[in-house]
């Protein structure tokens, strides 16, 4: 098709407004393959892009949406042939360049993946860049040393996309996963997913004037930061890490060094958006390994292009469980 349908946001006097509007193939960015999408996701960046929130895009207008599944309609990279079923999940796409709230998208073949055997497009982009994001965390405490006999294993913000992910992808290896949530209706789908104890955020805000408390967390995946990252850290056991994923509760951690320099724990920082190939690759290996599809089925919500705009405010405000579809085809 020469014109395609997509969600565009302009900007006037500051103000950031969405709109579906038809697009021409002329005005994609450059790139040496045009896919032609099926499905994106919403996550809780696509959320500030969105509201035109933290100055993410600089120039307007803009397509947005950070993650994009579908078919190769052409190509100039021998990597990838007309018909071929991808995946792409980052690298700035729906920031700096246009994303995936559209029928079509022009992108480097290079931050392109193939869609992994026995993955549905919907599948893919319910897991997106949260899920993706969620299985690094789990791989790099993995590889700081983290075994379901070390304990506990803390999610926080455990009803939103990467939380959920992180839930059953820890259950299905084995962890006793504990799953904080400031939301009561999440509770029942957070034991569905695996959780085996499920408690508030209260639970794990820091005690003034204590550094440290007693040892609980064997490892957690942290989606939060802020104050509830400041309030973990101090109950992480010896030699225990977290793995740092999200800032939706803030950027400043008003933490203290003791529970790094006594008990020897670690901060694994966690970046998806130019996560190099290879571990890419190895991340949706484990995705396709370790996350139980029926679970990922059952926490997707699917939406039209038209619908984003209100599901965008809902994921600011932490109204969104688990995953949501844009479903192009709607």
């Amino acid at each position: 098709m020469a014109e395609f349908r997509a969600l565009v946001l302009d900007e006037k006097d500051g103000k950031v407004t969405p709109s579906v509007k038809t697009v021409s193939d002329s005005e994609l960015p450059p790139g040496d393959v045009t896919v032609a999408i099926t499905h994106s996701t919403l996550n809780y960046k696509d959320g500030l892009i969105l509201a035109g929130l933290g100055r993410i895009v600089r120039k307007y207008p803009h397509v947005p949406g950070i993650d994009f599944a579908g078919v190769v309609e052409n190509s100039a990279s021998p990597a990838f042939k007309p018909g071929d079923k991808v995946v792409l999940t980052g690298w700035r796409v729906g920031e700096w360049v246009w994303g995936g709230y559209a029928e079509k998208a022009r992108v480097k073949s290079e931050w392109l993946v193939p869609l992994p055997a026995g993955l549905s497009a919907q599948q893919a982009m319910a897991i997106g860049t949260a899920g993706f994001t969620a299985m690094l965390a789990v791989i790099a405490l993995e590889r700081h040393g983290l075994k379901p006999e070390n304990g506990e294993v803390l999610v926080t913000g455990a009803g939103g996309g990467v939380g959920s992910v992180a839930v059953a992808i820890l259950a299905r290896l084995g962890y006793s996963v504990t799953a904080s949530s400031g939301r009561a209706e999440t509770h029942a789908h957070l034991q569905s997913l695996g959780a085996k104890t499920i408690i508030g955020r209260e639970e794990t805000m820091a005690t003034p004037g204590k550094p440290l408390v007693a040892e609980r967390w064997a490892g957690c995946v942290d989606s939060v930061g802020g104050a509830i990252l400041a309030g973990v850290l101090p109950a992480v056991k010896y030699g225990g890490a977290v793995a740092a994923c999200g800032n939706a509760g803030g950027n400043e951690v008003p933490a203290n060094v003791i529970p790094f320099l006594l008990r020897g724990i670690a901060l694994l920082g966690i970046d998806s958006a130019v996560k190099p190939m290879p571990e890419r690759r190895e991340a949706w290996a484990r995705l396709m390994r370790d996350l139980p599809l029926d679970k990922l089925d059952a926490m997707t919500t699917r939406i039209r292009l038209e619908d984003l705009p209100d599901w965008g405010a809902k994921i600011l405000k932490g109204q969104v469980r688990g995953r949501v579809v844009v479903d192009m085809q709607r």
